[in-house]
Order: structure tokens, then C-alpha cells, then sequence
């Protein structure tokens, strides 16, 4: 594999495309100083508390724990929430809007990330799926009913040492019951995903005028790897659908399907930065 060659390609790429898709996974928060969920290592080292636990991601990210244990549930998702409101998006963000706002047919944002950050970045919200929800809007645990709220005056303080969350937490106004994150989770019943299915709807609108109008599209993939594969799914799903270019930027999981496709084994800010510099000289 030639790097140096593939970004140039990916530069080409979005240099004439009309149009543009960003699929988003996990890894591409990590240069934004979010932590690294990959494996069960890379998930205790960001939570030692739940090492001594012994409980792996997937059992701790289950909506059971804020019948079973709230006090635990909310110090995870409360811890998040804090991080995520804090963190400030990589530069990254804010150089795929530059190449996204300039496309012909706009552009659209696919993720399965719940942190919010394209929006913070500048990314218009109508124009994103969240694929497994947001934790920045909150639902009842139970549910007592169909609605979900924003999280935006809601605050969960978190004892970090102990790792509990602090009462009150969050209720439903409608029941008074505990809330929950909107967000889906593992083995998980009760998500409302009324929000998600309105984005996802918007989401295949914009693809059929794309076939429509034959629009050139780009997609740019980022730290989407293959133990939870939505994203990397979904980037094939649509390049089968429609004749895209594919741009996968990943450190590890950089194999391509079958086309004109290009691989950037480089972490997301490293390999938007290196595919910007050129894009701006084409």
C-alpha cells in the first residue's frame, strides 16, 4: 500500500465530488481526547472502577443497572455526559465542513456515536443520524410513554472516587421514575428510537435525490472498526446502492470492499488533516 498515493486519491475524490458522506465509529472521538472502548482493556483503563467490577462494556453499557444498581449506572452515563460536554472536537470536524458545506448536493452525517461532537462542531443537526441515539436527550427507564426530552438543563453530579452518582437523578417528569440516556444500549428493550427513526428517514430522502440526480458521492469513513460494524455496514450498504468512492480512514481495520476505493491506515485527525493539505492545493 502506497499511503502518500491514497491520500492524493482521497483528495481527488472529494475535490470532485458532488456530494458527500461522513460514516462516523468510535475511534473518530479518540483524537478529541475521548476514550477508547476498543477491547476490554482499552474500556478498564478508561474506567478502573469497573475493572475491580469485572464487567466488560457490553454488560456495563445495559439498560438493567438503573433498575439493579442507579447509583452505578448514572456514574457511567453521568461521567460521559460531563466528558462529552466538555470535550472540544478536533480539528478534523471542522475541515470535512469546510469540504461538506462546498458540495453541489450537500452532504450527510452517519454515526454511531451518542457524544453529540459534529454537532458541536457546526454540523447542522437535520442533517445527521445518530444511529444508536444521543446522550444528550434522556427517556424514562420503564418506558411510561413514547417521549423523549433534552438532557441541556439536566446535571448528574458524579463521585468519581467511588464511582456513584449522586442523588437526585434524573426522573421522568411524566412518572417521576428514574430516566435513562436516550441511547441504545446492549440486550436493550426500552429504547425509544422515534428520534433516530426521524433522522434515518431525512437520512434516506437525501440518498434518493442523490440516485436522482446521479450525484457523484464521496464517502469518508472514520474509526468505524468491525466489533460493533454499523458504520462499516452501512458505508458498503450505500456504495453498493449508489457508485460512491469510498475514503476508510482507520489504523487497523483499513481492509475495502470490491471498487475504486481508497485506505488511510492513519487514526481520523492525522488522516483528515493529511487528505485537507492536499485538497486545498487541488
Amino acid at each position: 500500500m502506497n499511503v502518500s498515493e491514497n491520500i492524493t486519491k482521497a483528495a481527488e475524490f472529494l475535490k470532485h465530488a458532488d456530494s458527500l458522506l461522513i460514516t462516523a465509529g468510535a475511534g473518530m472521538g479518540v483524537d478529541s481526547g475521548l476514550p477508547d472502548f476498543r477491547g476490554n482493556e482499552g474500556f478498564w483503563d478508561a474506567y478502573p472502577p469497573i475493572r475491580k467490577l469485572g464487567l466488560s462494556f457490553s454488560e456495563m453499557a445495559n439498560p438493567e443497572w438503573f433498575d439493579r444498581n442507579p447509583h452505578l449506572a448514572w456514574a457511567f452515563y453521568g461521567h460521559r455526559l460531563n466528558l462529552y460536554r466538555k470535550v472540544v472536537p478536533h480539528q478534523g470536524f471542522k475541515q470535512l465542513l469546510e469540504i461538506a458545506e462546498s458540495r453541489l448536493d450537500g452532504y450527510f452525517v452517519f454515526t454511531s456515536n451518542v457524544d453529540g461532537q459534529f454537532q458541536k462542531a457546526g454540523f447542522s443537526g437535520t442533517l445527521i443520524e445518530e444511529a444508536h441515539g444521543s446522550i444528550h436527550y434522556f427517556q424514562c427507564a420503564e418506558p411510561c410513554h413514547a417521549g423523549i426530552w433534552s438532557a441541556e438543563n439536566e446535571e448528574v453530579s458524579v463521585d468519581i472516587e467511588k464511582f456513584e452518582a449522586q442523588e437526585p437523578f434524573p426522573i421522568c417528569p411524566k412518572c417521576g421514575r428514574i430516566a435513562r440516556p436516550n441511547i441504545l444500549m446492549f440486550g436493550d428493550w426500552s429504547w425509544i428510537s422515534a428520534r433516530s427513526n426521524e433522522q434515518a428517514v431525512k437520512f434516506q430522502t437525501w440518498l434518493k435525490y442523490l440516485k436522482k440526480q446521479n450525484s457523484k458521492l464521496a464517502i469518508v469513513e472514520l474509526g468505524a472498526g468491525n466489533a460493533v460494524p454499523t458504520v462499516r455496514h452501512r458505508s458498503a450498504q450505500i456504495c453498493r446502492e449508489i457508485n460512491a468512492n469510498l475514503i476508510r480512514i482507520n489504523p487497523r481495520d483499513f481492509d475495502l470492499p470490491a471498487g475504486n476505493h481508497v485506505a488511510i491506515p492513519m487514526g481520523a485527525a492525522d488522516g483528515i488533516r493529511k487528505i485537507f493539505d492536499i485538497y486545498k492545493k487541488k
